[in-house]
């Protein structure tokens, strides 16, 4: 008998031309740690008497699929999930290293086609109508650098085959947190502890009365640029600036000797005045919970550069 196991399952993703219709090719296999993404109905408890103590049959509830999905940041495939949040990115380049630029604001995201399959069983559970909701990650001196990726999808389909075809490959080329660095108005910002960036487009779901019971769309709405800092409290350059009220850059990148890079630059960062508190004989630490906001003359709030060797997302 076959069970189920992670180190076998694998992901494919495409994105679609029409919302809620994967395409029939196009596929490329996806590097991921884990994937929440899946969908549930509940059922409802019947509430009707006159039957006995015993009651009726329940009756199925709302259909919804969603989840997380945590991916490596690295220098190829990453560029897949920042086009299903932040939208087509403008490319420059006439050959290999090209520069691929995403920005927030856009009116319109991407919906993408996303299969989980367990080959063991097999199982093969097609995700249509998929939108990015939000990305989240941490810098931090050491670990894994993963970014977790929230989705919603419009359904569910299972299959014992995998309808995706032939999967384009991607060769992973990974970031690590060692090659990661933090600058504010352009000067290497020192003493950070770690630092945690989240990206949302809060997505509105458009939960109308269908015969199959799907969601008719998600569409952003305002969206959101925030993170925390922990920084080693050395001076006052940051607390100043909460304290006056101005705004700075940041920026946050990774790079490899090899060429290839990514910068993720909040444009306008807002900084709380945070409690300076002294725990013990250690070092002081502050931590600044940051909002960012758009740029000068409506200018994107957030940003991203990926070069690598990928012609086309």
């Amino acid at each position: 008998m076959s069970r189920a196991q992670g180190a076998r399952a694998q992901m494919a993703l495409a994105f679609e031309s029409v919302y809620g219709t994967p395409p029939v090719t196009g596929f490329s296999k996806m590097p991921f740690a884990t994937s929440s993404l899946s969908a549930e109905q509940p059922l409802l408890e019947s509430e009707l008497l006159g039957y006995g103590r015993d009651p009726l049959a329940p009756v199925k509830d709302a259909f919804t699929a969603d989840g997380d999905v945590v991916i490596p940041i690295d220098a190829r495939a990453i560029g897949f999930w920042l086009k299903g949040a932040l939208g087509q990115p403008a490319v420059a380049g006439i050959a290999d290293p090209w520069t691929h630029t995403f920005t927030s604001g856009g009116w319109t995201l991407p919906s993408m086609a996303i299969e989980v399959g367990l080959p063991e069983i097999p199982r093969y559970a097609m995700y249509a109508g998929v939108v990015v909701d939000q990305l989240s990650w941490t810098m931090q001196r050491s670990g894994l650098l993963s970014m977790t990726a929230g989705l919603v999808a419009q359904s569910e389909t299972n299959a014992a085959a995998s309808v995706a075809g032939a999967l384009d490959a991607i060769d992973l080329v990974r970031f690590g947190h060692f090659n990661g660095a933090v600058s504010r108005n352009g000067t290497a910002l020192g003493n950070v502890v770690s630092t945690q960036i989240t990206y949302a487009n809060n997505l509105d779901r458009i939960e109308v009365i269908r015969g199959d019971g799907f969601i008719d769309g998600a569409d952003p709405s305002m969206a959101r640029l925030s993170g925390s800092m922990e920084v080693r409290f050395a001076d006052n350059v940051l607390l100043d600036q909460a304290v006056a009220g101005d705004p700075c850059e940041l920026v946050f990148s990774y790079g490899l000797a090899t060429g290839e890079a990514i910068t993720f630059t909040a444009h306008k960062v807002y900084l709380p005045r945070p409690r300076i508190e002294v725990n013990g004989p250690q070092g002081v630490q502050a931590t600044f919970d940051w909002m960012a906001a758009q740029d000068d003359a409506g200018g994107p709030m957030f940003s991203v550069v990926l070069t690598n060797d990928v012609e086309v997302y």
